[in-house]
Parts: structure tokens; sequence; C-alpha cells
């Protein structure tokens, strides 16, 4: 409900025309047509999954929503000092492009280069796929890990 009717001669009046102009413009600009045959928003075939990195005494946990992939199509791999997830994952094939109303959920290719703190024992890493969800135990080296030395007051 406005009090004031919205006119051009007193725009300072209402403090959300400018918001209202600036999504509109917005909306322009990304071409937010969710569904379309030829969608071209700027989220179309470019996304990377969501991580948690936890980083404890002995070990760096990493892990990784990467809903609706099998295993088979996700690879993991240490480059120099990072952790490296790359996949690709691919529409549904029995459904045809225009039969589409609405697409929220991302597709495409992938690549995730997390950076590591410390050194890791490559020979000791563990992964674990899911539902949906990655999970990389990456053991720290020996000389990564912090030491605790006891020091003797006189």
């Amino acid at each position: 409900m406005k009090l004031i009717p919205k006119n051009q001669n007193n725009w300072w009046l209402d403090p959300f025309s400018e918001l209202e102009s600036l999504q509109r413009e917005m909306n322009h600009l990304f071409d937010v047509r969710s569904g379309e045959k030829n969608d071209k928003s700027f989220l179309s075939g470019a996304w990377l999954p969501a991580v948690d990195i936890h980083d404890s005494k002995d070990y760096i946990t990493v892990k990784a929503d990467l809903p609706g992939l099998s295993k088979e199509e996700i690879q993991v791999s240490i480059e120099e000092d990072h952790l490296v997830i790359k996949g690709e994952k691919k529409k549904d094939s029995d459904v045809k492009e225009g039969e589409y109303r609405r697409i929220e959920r991302y597709y495409g290719s992938f690549y995730r280069a997390i950076a590591l703190p410390s050194k890791i024992n490559e020979q000791k890493i563990e992964a674990n796929y899911k539902d949906g969800v990655l999970e990389i135990k990456l053991p720290k080296a020996e000389e990564a890990k912090p030491k605790q030395i006891t020091v003797n007051i006189k």
C-alpha cells in the first residue's frame, strides 16, 4: 500500500523507486528468463561446487557438494600445492530442450582448485562419495604438523 502516489516530479518521496529501477536494469542486463530456449544468462554452463574445508592438527578435510553426479564423473588430484576437483554435470538426455519451463540447476563442467595450507602425505589420502557429498581426508605430513617444545625456565 502506497500512501503517496508515485509521480516523476516527487521521486524522492519513494525511497524504493531507484531500487526498482536498478532491479529492472539488472534483469535486462543478465537476461533473466529461465527456461527459454536460448538462455544466455550469466549462470548458464558455469558452476562451482560448494566446499567446506576443515583444518585440524592431523588432517585437512574437504567436503564438496556434487549432487547428481556419479563417482565416475568426478576426478580428484593433487597438483603442486592444490587439491583439484573437476568433472561435468550433464543435462538429462531424455528431455528435449524445448520441453523445459524453467532451468535452475547448474550443468556443465567444473574445475575447483583449493590451495593446501601445508604439506600432505599423498600416500594416505582417503576419498569417499556418498549421497552427493565428496569427502576427502588429506593427512598432514609429519613435518607440517605443529610440534610442541617444552622450555625449561631457570
